[in-house]
């Protein structure tokens, strides 16, 4: 327990932010637990559910640049715009894409594996005694490809991967279909990664994790913040529809939102939203047995309960405009070309925001020159794999301990 207790206002109740209530809790601290809709309300409701340790490849691989113009006009890709929304989104773009190298890509997955490499034990860790381990599954995780020159054809990521210490097995064949006869004779290559896991209920799980926190005394709050206060460059208080509430630090863990807050604190993050889109098939008649990311559609189908997960896409469009149709049938075409046959009795449809960096590394760390300021959020694709890791340093950053790990990767003030 901590001999300096402090009053922790965490604003933002994805799985970061409930991650970092709870591990302060463990560490001695009160909460105050605040989100403008409630717990496993945004972005970490609709994830594609696989504890992707692995998933150390940003999207902006080598080759990226050249093969984005052709991806934005054919139907079947899964990259979209709002092209009203290009002028806005062009500063942050040429920034982003500028990321597009070997050099860079390797230097996000340095970055990324601390935070996500044991992400199975780090969930297992922080759900232990909450009531939300139930919804932890250990699995396999598979990468399916429509044949053994497809999956060669990535190579780049997988050198990445294997830079990084993972293994993996190839299953094709006799060999695939004895693993999991669910897929059509158009998949053909599975690349097999043990030690990986997924969430039954994502939007549950957040929610169960949120309400453990409540019961050992963390006060839940639904409102929006409008600003840090603070005193002699230090945090005393929080504001939220004119009424500010005390506390002794601050953590801004509100995803893609976090921006308009940050600004307020002086730095300037180039962050957007990877508009992802999810769709649920509830009751279907083929269950694949583990979680699968499909090369060719950079899908993932992910079993949870009672229904399958069907996520991915990556559409830039602003946190305003409304979702578009055409990723959702591209996700329908994706799934029956890959499982020929398979049905269901119910569809539901879900569109949110990833939090994406220009760099496609976290932001985590205090704020320059502001005593109680800290930030998490930024995690694109990875936000509920890396939640955990992430929530328990920024409990000890508050406690004013030293994590055992380099974070200047994920500095708050790189930008500047």
């Amino acid at each position: 327990m901590n001999n300096n207790p402090k009053r922790v206002a965490v604003i933002g109740a994805g799985i970061v932010g409930v991650s970092t209530a709870i591990w302060l809790q463990r560490g001695g601290h009160e909460v105050v637990l605040i989100d403008k809709a409630g717990p496993g309300e945004g972005t970490s409701f609709g994830n594609g559910g696989v504890l992707a340790s692995c998933s150390v490849v940003p999207v902006t691989v080598p080759g990226l640049l050249w093969k984005a113009p052709r991806m934005l006009v054919d139907p079947n890709q899964p990259l979209f715009i709002k092209w009203r929304y290009l002028p806005r989104l062009a500063p942050w773009l040429i920034r982003y894409l500028g990321h597009a190298n070997a050099e860079a890509a390797k230097r996000r997955a340095d970055a990324l594996y601390p935070i996500i490499g044991d992400s199975l034990a780090d969930h297992q860790e922080l759900a232990a005694g909450t009531g939300a381990e139930k919804w932890i599954i250990g699995s396999d995780y598979l990468f399916l490809y429509n044949d053994r020159a497809h999956f060669e054809s990535d190579s780049f990521g997988w050198s990445v991967r294997g830079a990084q210490g993972f293994a993996w097995d190839i299953l094709e064949g006799k060999a695939f279909k004895d693993y999991d006869p669910a897929y059509g004779p158009s998949l053909d290559c599975a690349v097999r990664l043990k030690n990986h896991g997924r969430i039954a209920d994502p939007g549950q799980y957040v929610k169960d994790l949120a309400a453990h926190a409540e019961r050992n005394g963390a006060r839940i709050l639904i409102a929006k913040i409008d600003d840090i206060v603070r005193k002699g460059g230090r945090v005393t208080g929080v504001r939220a529809a004119g009424e500010t509430i005390a506390c002794d630090a601050a953590v801004i863990a509100t995803g893609v939102w976090s921006g308009p807050l940050v600004r307020k604190l002086g730095l300037s993050i180039p962050l957007e939203s990877e508009r992802g889109y999810h769709l649920e098939l509830w009751e279907p008649n083929i269950m694949p047995r583990s979680p699968v990311m499909v090369a060719s559609g950079k899908f993932v189908a992910t079993p949870m309960e009672g229904r399958l997960r069907l996520a991915g896409i990556v559409e830039f469009g602003g946190l305003d405009t409304p979702p578009s149709r055409a990723p959702f049938e591209l996700l329908k075409r994706n799934i029956r070309a890959a499982i020929p046959g398979i049905a269901w009795k119910e569809t539901a449809e879900w569109m949110g925001h990833r939090p994406s960096v220009a760099d496609s590394i976290p932001v985590i760390g205090e704020v320059p020159g502001i005593n109680g300021a800290f930030l998490g959020f930024g995690h694109d694709h990875v936000g509920l794999t890396g939640g955990p890791k992430t929530g328990r340093l920024l409990s000890q950053l508050v406690s004013g301990l030293s994590p055992n790990m380099n974070l200047a990767p994920y500095s708050p003030n790189r930008f500047q």
